[in-house]
């Protein structure tokens, strides 16, 4: 009977544990007016439409933190590192689109220039609004995560673990990695989603950070996570302060993106059909007649095109 009611008052503390984080992390989320309406929006579309950024601002850090993270101190407007946009369809597995930075489009009221530029710009209300206009896709949600929240984040797993083809070696993100299977902390993490030292640049990090990013969602989502209150604890409290979203987007809502992208995606980068040199620096052109086939099955919340599925995604 004693231990009956032994479980019993575990159940209720287990639940009442868990409303209590789930209320502190809605009330601790920060918000903005991401999702601003503007003339001519586009109109909303099948599935649920994210739009995740890494950004690289330097708030909240000391200078010893930038220093061991090798975000190379402030650097004016904070800018976009990671654009992704997450299609939930109504039935199928979830779609992640990589948008490379460095995407030449055009932002409202400021002419054409790379696409990291609207946010540092307007915020996230232009860079919605100048995504929307180029991709003819409803955004839905908005979610932004800043460095401290990203490296204290993996800290708090405890690591994880990538393979390598080659070594990568970039002192400007703080990185000299082996070739083969090893265990990344927060700062490693974060100079391999960053790092830009490759033959196509842009290109090669976006695969990276679509990689890194299934493997941190498989072990925060894992039961090992789950059941150990401590990591779990500590994963939240890590990530909470540098975590944005819209103004009506809640717990749940993110609770969602994450049961949605943990299991198996399709994942694939706005096809580029060359770059150029233009007056803001080298920039990547997008290939207009794949880019918009691409975002029309998303807007019709279809299966994108074969051609540009990125093989061996989630």
């Amino acid at each position: 009977m004693r231990i009956g009611k032994l479980f019993k008052y575990a159940a209720i503390l287990l639940i009442v544990g868990m409303i209590a984080s789930f209320a502190y992390v809605e009330l601790a989320l920060g918000r903005v007016d991401a999702l601003a309406d503007y003339d001519g929006r586009v109109a909303d579309t099948p599935g649920t439409n994210w739009l995740l950024i890494g950004a690289d601002s330097r708030a909240g850090l000391t200078e010893q933190q930038q220093a061991d993270l090798s975000t190379g101190g402030e650097v004016g407007a904070a800018r976009t590192d990671t654009i992704m946009l997450v299609h939930i369809p109504k039935s199928g597995p979830t779609d992640i689109i990589s948008i490379p930075r460095d995407s030449y489009v055009s932002i409202p009221g400021n002419g054409k220039d790379k696409i990291n530029a609207a946010f540092a710009i307007g915020g996230a209300p232009l860079l919605i609004q100048t995504v929307e206009i180029a991709t003819s896709v409803h955004i839905d949600h908005y979610a932004e995560v800043g460095f401290g929240g990203f490296a204290g984040m993996v800290d708090a797993l405890g690591g994880i673990k990538i393979c390598l083809d080659q070594p990568l070696a970039d002192p400007l993100a703080g990185i000299d990695l082996p070739a083969g299977c090893q265990t990344l902390d927060g700062a490693k993490a974060l100079g391999f989603v960053r790092s830009r030292n490759f033959p196509n640049a842009d290109l090669q990090r976006v695969q990276n950070q679509r990689m890194f990013l299934s493997a941190l969602l498989a072990k925060a989502t894992s039961i090992g996570t789950i059941i150990n209150p401590v990591r779990l604890g500590s994963l939240v409290h890590s990530g909470i302060d540098s975590l944005t979203v819209d103004n009506g987007d809640h717990v749940w809502s993110l609770a969602a993106l994450v049961w949605a992208m943990r299991g198996q995606t399709v994942q694939s980068t706005v096809p580029v059909g060359g770059s150029e040199n233009v007056d803001v620096g080298n920039v990547l052109l997008w290939d207009t007649t794949r880019a918009s086939a691409l975002f029309e099955a998303i807007a019709n919340d279809q299966p994108i095109p074969e051609a540009d599925i990125t093989p061996g995604g989630g």
